[in-house]
């Protein structure tokens, strides 16, 4: 079920990585995380509970494909995962690779400010990226997202 005026389910919510008949992962746009994606359930749920069993055990497969390449291809200091919500009712979990020096950690990446953004270290983990996304790919292209 499509709602109306929900930014996920009028568009991609980023640009798309992986598009699947259950749920997309897209790169999140997100200034000074250049490793932020998010996994987003296609059928518009508020809560993961919200999802049958067999739906619940397929949406973490994907996360947890997303956070094994984040963590092969980057070593990030952390992984953040988040299923908010908060601002938009519609299930999606975050997942964030975290690095010592990125300007928030450790706090999330949505607390105050604790030192300025490293430009050259932010570059290094973009241009990373492509060959992430294209493990990630492959790995989620061969089961039934």
């Amino acid at each position: 079920m499509r709602v109306k005026n929900c930014p996920f389910c009028e568009g991609p919510g980023g640009r798309i990585v992986f598009e699947g008949a259950k749920l997309r992962v897209i790169h999140a746009e997100e200034a000074g995380f250049p490793a932020f994606y998010r996994v987003i359930w296609r059928e518009h749920a508020a809560e993961f509970s919200d999802l049958d069993a067999a739906d619940r055990v397929l949406c973490m497969e994907a996360v947890t494909v997303v956070e094994q390449c984040l963590r092969e291809h980057l070593s990030p200091a952390k992984i953040n995962l988040a299923a908010l919500g908060n601002m938009v009712p519609h299930l999606h979990w975050h997942v964030i690779a975290r690095f010592a020096d990125d300007t928030h950690f450790p706090g999330s990446v949505w607390a105050p400010v604790q030192r300025e953004a490293d430009a050259a270290q932010q570059a290094a983990v973009a241009a990373r990226l492509p060959a992430l996304e294209s493990e990630m790919m492959a790995r989620l292209g061969t089961r039934s997202f």
